[in-house]
């Protein structure tokens, strides 16, 4: 897996390799509007995970996931990590399918 120094550069690196669905978690599932799509935790899984803390506050982190549907759809989605996650987003992370390769 490729080592990032930003989230910005996480994201590009991803859309190169084909993750280009931009995803948000939409309680119980995943949705990109732009594609019509919703994913629900079955229906795919993280591939790649990526961890960033702000340059000026380490409490402002971020993870992005990189996901890959069933049916081959790659996207990726964002939430903020730690005190900042609410609580449907810290939920529908817990039930994800998590297949990340070295």
């Amino acid at each position: 897996m490729p080592t990032y120094d930003s989230l910005i550069t996480a994201v590009e690196g991803c859309k190169s390799r084909g993750y280009s669905a931009d995803f948000s978690i939409c309680g119980s599932y995943l949705e990109s509007g732009s594609m019509n799509i919703r994913l629900y935790p079955g229906d795919f899984e993280v591939k790649e995970v990526y961890r960033f803390e702000g340059m000026s506050n380490p409490d402002d982190s971020t993870v992005l996931y990189a996901v890959e549907s069933d049916d081959g759809v790659k996207g990726t989605f964002v939430v903020p990590y730690g005190v900042y996650v609410d609580g449907d987003s810290a939920d529908f992370i817990k039930g994800l399918r998590v297949q990340v390769q070295d």
